[in-house]
C-alpha cells in the first residue's frame, strides 16, 4: 500500500516502538480490507475504557503503550468510563482505583478525558464530508448518518493507533460509493415517541445489515435520530438515512433497493424483547448521554422517585445548580451499561433506550422495564 515518508519513518523505528506498533495495526486493517493508502483524519473517539469493559488485561496493555512515551496526532476524547468520581453514588473502591489508572493512563498519551458517548456535545464536532475514526457504535451512526462525517465502526485499538497515527485505512464507509442506502424502510406505525424510534431501530438492527433508509411521517428531533442510530447500532448498521432529514438522504437513488413494511406488529415485538420486568430499582436516562433537551424533560416531568440522568461532565456543570428534585441524580464520565450497577445493589432498571435495555440485560444480567421517558416518570 502507499505509504509517505512519515510512516515508513515510523515503520523503521525512527518514531518510537510504540508508534510503530500502532501503524502496524492500521496495515494490517488495511490489508484485510483491501485498502490502498491511509488518509488523515480530524478527530478520533476511543472506547474502551470503562475497567467493566477491558479488566487488568486492558490496563496493563494501555500501560505499555503510554509507558513509550507516546501522544496522539489527532484531537482525541474517550468514550465513557464506569464511575463518576465526582458523584454522590458508591461506586466500588477497587473499581473507582482501576479506573482511575485507566484514564490517567490514557490522559498521558493526550487524549482529553471527555469520559462521553456523545462527543458532539462536547467539542469534538465533525463537519461533513471529515474523515474521522471513531470506536463508539451510537456515535459512529450519528457522525455518518446525522453530521456527515465518515467513520467506519473502529475497534479500541483500532480508534487509538488512529489517533496516534493522524490516519486511517481508506475503506468502508470513508468512501462515498459504500454510503448509499441498501434497504428502503416504510414505516406505517404511527411512531409516536423517542421509545417506538428505539423499538424501530432495535428491530432492524438485530433483523438486517447494510445501510436502511428510512421514510417514516413523523419529523424527528435531533435527540430522536440518536436513539434510532444507536438502537440500529446493537446490530451491524452503522449509517442509515431519513428521508428529507439527513444530509445524504437526497444524494442517492433508492427505486431499485430492497424494500420492508413495517408496521405495529413489529414495533410491538421489538417492545416484548426488550421487557424483562415491571417493577424496577431506578429509573435511568441518558444511553446515548443526555443533551440538553433530554435533561429538561427529566427536570419537567418533576419525577417522584428515582432517576439517575447520566451525560457528559459539561452538561452536568451546566445544571448542577438548576434541579431542586433530590430524587434528580446527574452522573457524568459513565452510563448505565459500562458502570457497576449489579455490583451497587440495582437490579433492575427502567430506561427508554434500546441500546440500554439490550446491553443492560446481556452485559449486567439486570432486569429492564423499557418504555418511553413519559411512561417511566409518569409511574
Amino acid at each position: 500500500m502507499e505509504l509517505g515518508k512519515h510512516e515508513r519513518d515510523i515503520l523503521k523505528g525512527r518514531k518510537g516502538e510504540g508508534m510503530k506498533k500502532a501503524l502496524e495495526i492500521l496495515i494490517i486493517l488495511a490489508e484485510i480490507h483491501n485498502a490502498k493508502r491511509l488518509i488523515p483524519i480530524t478527530s478520533a473517539q476511543i472506547s474502551g475504557v470503562s475497567y467493566k469493559t477491558i479488566g487488568d488485561a486492558g490496563l496493563e496493555f494501555l500501560k505499555d503503550m503510554a509507558e513509550a512515551e507516546i501522544k496522539v496526532n489527532t484531537p482525541s476524547t474517550l468514550n465513557p468510563a464506569g464511575v463518576d468520581f465526582t458523584s454522590e453514588l458508591k461506586f466500588p473502591e477497587d473499581f473507582v482505583e482501576k479506573q482511575r489508572e485507566i484514564i490517567d493512563t490514557y490522559t498521558k498519551m493526550g487524549i482529553l478525558p471527555s469520559c462521553t458517548c456523545t462527543p458532539y456535545y462536547a467539542g469534538n464536532l465533525p463537519k461533513m464530508g471529515d474523515h474521522i475514526a471513531w470506536a463508539e457504535s451510537s456515535a459512529v451512526i450519528y457522525a455518518n448518518s446525522v453530521l456527515g462525517a465518515m467513520t467506519n465502526r473502529e475497534s479500541a485499538l483500532s480508534a487509538l493507533s488512529a489517533a496516534l497515527v493522524g490516519k486511517v485505512p481508506d475503506y468502508g464507509l470513508h468512501m462515498k460509493e459504500n454510503r448509499a442506502p441498501t434497504l428502503l424502510v416504510e414505516v406505517e406505525y404511527p411512531i409516536i415517541s423517542e421509545a417506538d424510534y428505539a423499538a424501530l431501530g432495535y428491530h432492524i438492527g438485530q433483523n438486517y445489515e447494510g445501510i436502511p433508509y428510512f421514510r417514516i411521517r413523523k419529523k424527528p428531533r435531533a435527540e430522536d435520530l440518536k436513539t434510532l442510530g444507536a438502537a440500529l447500532a446493537t446490530g451491524q448498521v452503522s449509517m442509515f438515512h431519513y428521508h428529507n432529514i439527513t444530509p445524504e438522504a437526497s444524494h442517492y437513488p433508492i427505486d431499485k433497493i430492497e424494500k420492508v413494511e413495517l408496521g405495529q406488529k413489529e414495533v410491538s415485538e421489538a417492545y416484548e424483547k426488550l421487557n424483562s420486568t415491571e417493577d424496577v430499582d431506578i429509573i435511568a436516562v441518558g444511553c446515548p448521554h443526555a443533551g440538553i433537551t433530554e435533561i429538561l424533560d427529566v427536570i419537567k416531568a418533576d419525577p417522584k422517585r428515582e432517576v439517575w440522568v447520566f451525560t457528559s461532565k459539561n452538561l452536568k456543570e451546566l445544571f448542577r445548580d438548576r434541579i431542586d428534585n433530590e430524587n434528580i441524580k446527574l452522573i457524568a464520565d459513565t452510563c448505565m451499561v459500562v458502570s457497576p450497577l449489579e455490583k451497587m445493589g440495582i437490579k433492575s432498571i427502567g430506561v427508554n433506550s434500546a441500546k440500554a435495555a439490550f446491553y443492560s440485560m446481556n452485559l449486567s444480567n439486570l432486569k429492564v422495564k423499557f418504555d418511553s421517558l413519559e411512561n417511566l416518570l409518569r409511574e
